[in-house]
């Protein structure tokens, strides 16, 4: 059986952040592996703030990706801090970038032997089951990839079944 030392979780701050970051917390001390973070800052949402600055706009784009990296740092070490766990063991990794490259130079540059995502995304649309970056991860990573299912999501599935 592979041996899974290191587990990354992939969050986007979205509403299913909390619990997929408990999941991952509770798989890897349940596997004695280490944790590791990625929260990516799409490419996509830096250009649109450089899109804002060349109409005029006071609005600095380093400015922005400090701004959100703090708060991301911040909303991490809560979350460490609720499951118990200590701040030192667990790597968060922060970037700029497209969110699917980034994720899998991650997980193949860090020798991440497996990830765990949420299947939703932040459009967190009802009527699409799985977030285009978690689909395209699912598809393109080298490991093993889990899905975690929120309890209302896992009832919705379910019912499709019936």
């Amino acid at each position: 059986m592979t041996s899974f030392d290191k587990i990354m979780v992939a969050i986007d701050f979205s509403n299913y952040t909390e619990p997929i970051f408990r999941f991952a917390a509770d798989l890897a001390r349940r596997l004695e592996a280490g944790l590791m973070v990625a929260s990516i800052i799409n490419e996509r949402d830096l250009n649109a703030v450089s899109s804002i600055v060349s109409m005029g706009y006071e609005v600095d784009g380093n400015h922005y990706v400090e701004g959100v990296s703090q708060q991301r740092r911040a909303k991490l070490q809560e979350l460490i801090r609720k499951v118990q766990m200590d701040p030192q063991e667990v790597e968060i990794i922060l970037k700029v970038g497209h969110p699917v490259r980034e994720l899998l130079r991650i997980i193949v540059e860090k020798d991440v032997d497996m990830v765990v995502m949420g299947v939703k995304g932040r459009s967190d649309l009802r009527e699409v089951l799985v977030g285009s970056a978690a689909e395209k991860v699912f598809r393109r990573s080298p490991v093993t990839v889990v899905s975690y299912r929120d309890p209302k999501q896992a009832e919705r599935l379910r019912k499709r079944i019936h």
